[in-house]
């Protein structure tokens, strides 16, 4: 039987961790080790500056004081017995979709999954957005999570290549809904007046980020223009950022010799 972390950034009692393990405890035995309370948006941090405390709340479930990065790391280092064979991280409450990876606590758990060697699967479900947050109620998180168990079986047969995790988002709509799935890269967003600029009750200026709308790159082959058609995104992400077209480049037309 193998054995299964599940984690997230939405918190130990969100809806969409609550799905990931009713569906995954059918498939091997599951551990989840989840931060304490909302940890969106804090990409790969790691505690240092404070000592973490964890929680078990019950029989193979921990509450962690910290980042997601964090839950994962002392799960895999000290909570679990044994490794896991398959790390899965979410359902996240609102896409993972472009650049917002590298913003993702939901991703960068997955990516600290992949970087302890273990393949690992981030899971999202997109919603509309209100006033620049994502829309938090009548989602799909049991939809997503079947879709999330039937790949994380494929996964745990197949393996995932070297470094490499899975960023899948699903838009809110039932299963028979989704017109199925499309295997897409990392697509571009910007903000359209994402940072705002307010007043307190005392006249002192302060500053709100995050409160446009994305604005999406049109590319045929992204997971922006997937989920837009109504299909289920699935995007491989490499955790070497090296561009090797222009390392080839400096090493060719740069290197001088009064560098060295």
């Amino acid at each position: 039987m193998p054995v299964i972390l599940v984690t997230n950034d939405d918190g130990i009692h969100s809806e969409g961790i609550i799905a990931l393990y009713n569906v995954f405890r059918e498939i091997g035995k599951v551990y989840v080790a989840a931060p304490d309370r909302e940890q969106s948006a804090v990409g790969h941090a790691l505690t240092l500056h404070r000592p973490l405390r964890v929680e078990e709340i019950e029989e193979y479930i921990y509450s962690v004081n910290g980042t997601p990065t964090d839950c994962v790391t002392i799960a895999v280092n000290k909570l679990l017995p044994v490794r896991p064979d398959l790390i899965v991280s979410g359902i996240n409450r609102g896409g993972n979709l472009g650049d917002d990876v590298t913003y993702s606590g939901t991703v960068s758990a997955a990516i600290e999954g992949t970087l302890l060697g273990i393949p690992s699967l981030a899971i999202s479900i997109v919603t509309e957005m209100e006033n620049g947050k994502w829309k938090a109620e009548g989602l799909h998180f049991t939809d997503a999570a079947q879709f999330a168990g039937m790949l994380g079986k494929d996964v745990l047969d197949k393996g995932l290549p070297s470094d490499t995790l899975l960023n899948v988002n699903v838009p809110n709509k039932g299963a028979n809904e989704i017109k199925g799935i499309k295997f897409t890269r990392q697509g571009k967003r910007t903000y359209d007046n994402s940072i705002k600029e307010m007043y307190d009750p005392r006249g002192r200026k302060h500053y709100w980020i995050g409160g446009g709308n994305p604005l999406w790159e049109q590319g045929e082959d992204t997971d922006f223009k997937a989920i837009q058609d109504g299909f289920i995104s699935v995007t491989p992400i490499h955790l070497d950022l090296t561009n090797y077209d222009s390392l080839n480049l400096l090493k060719k037309d740069w290197l001088r010799k009064d560098w060295l």
